[in-house]
């Protein structure tokens, strides 16, 4: 199977690397950058790398070489140090990219859906969501997804794992709503063993009150902790963005917190997700108390107004055309 990634900066590149380091889902990766010496360059690099994994072809391309593709990552776009979004005061957090990105995504799914018009489209830029849904509307179908808060779950995993000392693949908590600063940590439904983490986290002693504000900030601002150290959040949102392109190509039907749109909410975003070959195929509401429920309605609302904000961007930039 051909996967294209679209977008070779920092993520993309670490995409490139967690698909090859996965190995055996596909044998062909298409990459597609508009600076083409880039794409070049990130394609000769992980060539090299390819031998060491199952057999794979890794080559860069223009958007007509991704004709045939069962899959395209979009991951092109300016990030969150390049668009000024590194404030942990700006509650607008990832939606400060929205604006610059939507403007992109308008350019490049035309081009993507113009020569493979039967791709699941994977978008992973930030924000997702808002530009989830732009996607959707370019492509005109459903077979659109963004990462969604995949990779906050994982990071509420590990920073539960870390208090209670046990390894995060034993630690079930779970990230809904807007991969951004109004998601939905689900502390209620989060356990270890079948036993409720609120439980087990008092005790230490410590405030429970102080170690859910501590974890939560640590989760809704790991990026900007990242990118102040590294300059760019690629690998944790690489590795992830592997995983759901295999659970796509091998029709998995995983459940996982992935965003795509909700006709309930109308609006993209993350809940209990089945992840397939046709991407998306059913959602599902977890169980939340009042306090989870309605911070949920608060994030949906925010994304409601991202949505309309994202389509609108789109729309006018299709209108004036290309320059």
């Amino acid at each position: 199977m051909k996967v294209g990634v679209v977008g070779v900066g920092a993520v993309g590149a670490a995409t490139v690397l967690s698909l090859i380091e996965r190995g055996g889902m596909c044998r062909e990766i298409v990459v597609v950058d508009r600076i083409t010496e880039r794409a070049a360059g990130v394609a000769a690099d992980m060539r090299y790398a390819a031998p060491l994994s199952s057999v794979v072809d890794v080559r860069a391309g223009g958007y007509q070489d991704l004709g045939g593709a069962a899959l395209v990552v979009i991951t092109a776009g300016a990030n969150e140090k390049a668009g000024g979004a590194t404030d942990r005061s700006d509650a607008q957090g990832r939606l400060r990219l929205l604006e610059t990105n939507a403007k992109v995504y308008a350019d490049i799914v035309p081009r993507v859906v113009s020569v493979a018009p039967q791709a699941v489209l994977m978008v992973v830029t930030d924000p997702p969501d808002p530009l989830a849904d732009l996607t959707r509307h370019l492509a005109g179908h459903d077979r659109v997804f963004s990462t969604g808060t995949l990779i906050d779950s994982l990071r509420f995993r590990v920073h539960l794992a870390d208090r209670l000392r046990v390894r995060p693949s034993d630690v079930q908590a779970m990230v809904v709503g807007e991969h951004g600063t109004s998601e939905v940590l689900l502390w209620s439904s989060a356990m270890v063993g079948g036993i409720p983490v609120l439980e087990l986290l008092g005790d230490d002693g410590q405030s429970l009150d102080a170690v859910r504000e501590d974890i939560e900030a640590s989760i809704r601002y790991a990026n900007i902790t990242i990118i102040e150290g590294t300059g760019a959040s690629q690998y944790g949102i690489g590795a992830v963005s592997a995983r759901l392109v295999e659970a796509v190509l091998r029709d998995e039907r995983a459940v996982l917190p992935v965003a795509a749109y909700n006709p309930e909410f109308e609006v993209t975003l993350s809940l209990v997700s089945v992840l397939g070959a046709d991407g998306v195929l059913r959602m599902y509401q977890p169980q939340m108390n009042p306090e989870e429920r309605a911070a949920l309605d608060r994030s949906v609302s925010t994304l409601r107004e991202a949505r309309r904000r994202a389509l609108d961007i789109g729309d006018q930039q299709r209108t004036a055309g290309p320059g």
